[in-house]
């Protein structure tokens, strides 16, 4: 029997509970008693996973094959028993008979338990109903499982408790574990298309001195020997900036990052970012570079272009939209901010379209804000919109021709950010202001401390730059078709059950 791993509800389901783990508690202590303890055994030399034989049966049918695995079905038990053994590849019949066995052996492998890991050697052969299987001739039980697992139609339905029990989701639920392959297949082509375009792969600090970014919330920490206080990185823009100073002119990292603000299907307090920066390049040279890296990954994990992402195409085929953010504002809102010149102005628009801004606000937030509420949703095929507010973007250079504008971009694939990039501000001087106006703004919250090392670094002089930011996490959302970010964080974080 199969149990449910939800709480039992009553009495009797906590009385079943209790004596199916007593059993198979049971169960181990006799094969212990018998000098057969699971727990003890080490190795086992396996020689085929199951896809393997399924798709090579031509070539093995008849040959003696080692497979291990975890039992996930039982059928039979008479003098013939019918098993399915789930190994990472997939699953694979075992045919055991009696005859075919030592007596005891296949006594005691009836006894088996579904969820216990066994290893087998038998020959691979395809039954008469045609199931390609493997007819046992020895197995032995490598550990042994305490605790049943969930009925598989039942037992793992509930969200909430897939993502808190992670490691039941992958054993019941391929289709999981075919996510998390292809998260490590996205990441791999990532780094191996950055190592081809010569790039240095590079790991910089989690902890940092400061709260270096005025757009997220830390969380905060202290360090006993030194006695200061730290906090966890929000960004990993700034050391690798001290890099290309130091002459690394190509560098990326693909690291965690760690924002104290709130969760949604979006956004999870841990998150994986592959940041990058290169010399004597812009934000066009970035712009060409993403589209580089997602048609690389498209190829590589779908062997296409195109992709469905929740019911709709998805075209990555190059060259893609460009808009800046106010052609796309005056696309899909109305309003021309080319001719909104002063902040009041801007307010005075926000308020006739009831669009909600803080005091401070200036033209660029409030242009900033009509994009969120206008535009961004609006785009599903991939878009870069750039030319960003200096408001909104304290490290991009300006732009030549208004320099209340950046050379920054975003990049919008079904309504989402998946990017971020700027032709970098290399301008110490400027760099400064810009950080203590952002400091003045961000003073009542206490979240945002300047660099003085970056800074100083700067001062050393940093080449012409561009750089950019991919969520992770967001492109394994896009190319394995999942709704939230949660599918694709094997442990997701997660309110603790009171």
């Amino acid at each position: 029997m199969q149990e449910d791993v939800r709480t039992p509800q009553n009495d009797n389901e906590q009385r079943e509970l209790s004596e199916l783990l007593q059993i198979r508690r049971d169960k181990l202590i006799e094969l212990q008693n018998e000098g057969m303890d699971p727990f003890l055994e080490t190795v086992f030399d396996r020689t085929h996973w199951s896809s393997d034989i399924k798709e090579n049966f031509s070539e093995l049918e008849g040959t003696q094959v080692r497979v291990a695995g975890r039992l996930m079905s039982k059928r039979g038990m008479g003098k013939v028993s019918f098993c399915d053994l789930a190994d990472r590849e997939g699953t694979i019949q075992l045919y055991a008979r009696s005859n075919d066995m030592d007596a005891e052996q296949y006594e005691r492998f009836r006894k088996y338990d579904i969820a216990d890991i066994v290893g087998v050697e038998g020959e691979v052969f395809r039954t008469n109903r045609g199931e390609i299987s493997v007819k046992v001739q020895e197995v032995k039980l490598l550990a042994k499982s305490l605790r049943p697992l969930p009925e598989k139609y039942h037992g793992l339905r509930d969200m909430d408790l897939r993502y808190r029990m992670r490691h039941l989701d992958l054993i019941a639920n391929p289709d999981v574990r075919k996510t998390f392959y292809t998260r490590t297949k996205i990441i791999n082509t990532l780094r191996n298309t950055m190592i081809r375009l010569g790039y240095l792969e590079v790991e910089t600090p989690v902890l940092h001195n400061h709260a270096t970014n005025a757009a997220a919330r830390p969380f905060r920490t202290h360090h006993n020997t030194l006695d200061i206080d730290m906090v966890l990185r929000v960004e990993l823009e700034l050391h690798l900036k001290r890099l290309i100073v130091g002459g690394f002119e190509r560098v990326f990292e693909i690291g965690r990052i760690f924002r104290n603000e709130g969760m949604s299907t979006k956004h999870n307090p841990e998150f994986t970012m592959m940041e990058m920066y290169e010399a004597y390049t812009d934000y066009h040279g970035m712009m060409e570079l993403c589209e580089t890296l997602f048609r690389d990954v498209s190829e590589e994990v779908l062997g296409s272009q195109k992709l469905i992402y929740q019911g709709v195409e998805i075209d990555l085929t190059s060259p893609w939209r460009r808009m800046t953010m106010i052609e796309a504002v005056r696309e899909y809102s109305g309003v021309d901010f080319d001719k909104i010149d002063t902040d009041e102005e801007a307010k005075a628009i926000a308020d006739e379209r009831g669009i909600h801004y803080e005091d401070e606000h200036k033209r660029g937030d409030i242009i900033n804000l009509f994009f969120e509420e206008y535009a961004e949703d609006k785009l599903i095929q991939p878009t870069f919109i750039y030319d960003y507010p200096i408001e909104i973007s304290p490290l991009a250079k300006r732009t030549k021709y208004d320099p209340r504008l950046t050379e920054r971009f975003e990049v919008f694939i079904y309504g989402r950010e998946m990017g971020n990039a700027f032709t970098e501000l290399n301008d110490p001087i400027d760099q400064r202001e810009r950080f203590i106006e952002q400091a003045k703004r961000k003073c009542i919250e206490g979240e945002f401390e300047i660099d003085e090392d970056f800074l100083t670094a700067m001062e050393y002089g940093m080449p012409p730059t561009g750089g950019m930011g991919l969520g992770i996490d967001r492109m394994v959302m896009l190319f394995t078709d999942s709704p939230s970010i949660r599918d694709v964080l094997l442990f997701p974080t997660m309110k603790p059950i009171e």
